[in-house]
């Protein structure tokens, strides 16, 4: 550390400006490389989110679609007056 401020001392006013600009330009790099590994790591992880949910809304549509069905199915025993549970019947 001495021996960066000494070779400033010598270098004087120009010498630190340059040494600031440097010093600001390595950390904007770093900065931008953060950056932009998030932003991969972000849109990677959007496109896994956009499956999931479009795998959660398959299964819902499906879970409807059998709901109705054994809603149609219990309605027609019930019509039929099959022994099935029917809306109305008392369980033993």
């Amino acid at each position: 550390m001495d021996g960066e401020l000494a070779a400033l001392a010598q270098c004087g006013v120009a010498g630190l400006v340059c040494w600031m600009w440097l010093s600001e330009r390595r950390a904007a790099s770093t900065r931008e490389r953060q950056v932009s590994e998030l932003h991969g790591r972000l849109m990677h992880e959007r496109r896994e989110v956009d499956v999931l949910i479009a795998a959660l809304n398959d299964n819902t549509r499906a879970l409807a679609a059998l709901e109705a069905c054994q809603r149609g199915l219990v309605a027609a025993l019930g019509r039929m007056g099959g022994s099935g549970p029917g809306p109305g019947s008392e369980r033993g």
